[in-house]
């Protein structure tokens, strides 16, 4: 029994006397509780099947439930087929691109067999001429239907011919390029490893086969003629193909017909035609087609009517109506130098005249 002064039950925990070692042991914490997973039946329970007051909870489940197996094995799918296909995919980038090449170029003069015909009509020389049918400008550089490649796809096919068709219609057609204005806009299309060359042509120009600016694009000389019709007709096609796995080319064919008149003069003055024959040679790579840019390698031109005695080689000075080509080609060319392209220079047919 207690003592006089302490409780029944004894001396409460934490109380001095003797009844705190006899409940020490005893800890009801709450990892005790959560241990214990009663559960109380109830009095029907109790009646029918003389069970005990109260049973044991099952225990709860441990480890992932069903749904979280499953996501996590989508997951686990996921992952591994973007990676097989990161390894396996037909399109991924190379790990190193290659160097852009120059761009070789020849510009071919054609000389007039007599006097350039013309008129104060340019629409009339249009219709007399063989570019009666050739449509004006972008409308005459289509696009034609691509498919993929081996090694590329639609779009990347559809990009380069895309990149290309605006080269041609920025170098060849956009009034300020064509009197010797800005050449920003032709000059953005490049791939970066050509700007060195663009640049120097265009600060230096030289008759070498590789830095003359007519090869990079059309311009006449500002103080020759000047645009009668800035509706410029065009006529010819563009093909793309697979170099190989890492490049794509595009060949472009165009034939390009100005109607020119003297620089200053007034709009009554007579009109004739010109004619630009453009071969160019793209090369694409992936970079290249990200960027909207690209490689133009190879550039042959034929333009007349043009005097082959005077030099094409920064500007085009286009012989106008009622003037002739003077004799003899262009001086000073020497077989035996390295270096230095061999001057070419052709004759304008009667047939690529306008009939006046």
């Amino acid at each position: 029994m207690g003592g006089p002064g302490d409780p029944p039950e004894g001396a409460p925990e934490g109380a001095p006397g003797g009844g705190e070692d006899e409940y020490r042991s005893v800890v009801f914490d709450e990892s005790f509780i959560r241990a214990a997973r009663l559960q109380e039946f109830s009095a029907q329970e109790r009646i029918a099947d003389h069970a005990p007051a109260v049973r044991r909870r099952p225990p709860l489940r441990r480890g992932l439930s069903r749904q979280a197996l499953v996501l996590v094995l989508l997951i686990a799918v996921a992952f591994g087929t973007a990676i097989y296909m990161g390894v396996r995919h037909p399109y991924q980038t190379p790990a190193a691109q290659k160097p852009a090449e120059p761009l070789r170029m020849t510009v071919i003069p054609l000389a007039p067999e007599g006097k350039v015909p013309g008129t104060a009509d340019p629409a009339y020389l249009y219709e007399h001429s063989p570019a009666a049918q050739f449509k004006s400008g972008a409308e005459g550089v289509p696009l034609p239907a691509s498919r993929r490649t081996a090694h590329f796809s639609d779009s990347q096919v559809v990009s380069a011919l895309s990149t290309a068709k605006d080269y041609i219609v920025r170098s060849a057609l956009d009034p300020d390029v064509l009197t010797g204005g800005e050449v920003r806009a032709v000059r953005v299309l490049l791939d970066p490893d050509q700007l060195g060359q663009f640049d120097q042509s265009l600060s230096r120009p030289t008759a070498d086969g590789r830095h003359a600016p007519t090869g990079w694009l059309v311009r006449f000389d500002p103080t020759r003629a000047q645009l009668a019709d800035r509706k410029v007709r065009v006529q010819g096609t563009l093909q793309a193909a697979e170099a190989d796995s890492s490049t794509l080319e595009v060949t472009a064919d165009h034939t390009f017909v100005y109607a020119l008149r003297p620089a200053g003069a007034e709009d009554k003055a007579e009109v004739s035609l010109f004619t630009v024959r453009r071969e160019l040679h793209f090369r694409f790579d992936r970079e290249d087609l990200r960027l909207h840019q690209g490689q133009l390698v190879v550039s042959y031109v034929q333009a007349g009517p043009l005097s082959c005695a005077e030099d094409s080689t920064n500007h085009l000075r286009p012989l106008l109506a009622g003037q002739t080509a003077k004799e003899g080609g262009p001086a000073g060319t020497d077989p035996y130098a390295t270096g230095s392209a061999t001057a070419l220079c052709g004759s304008l047919a009667t047939s690529a005249q306008p009939k006046v």
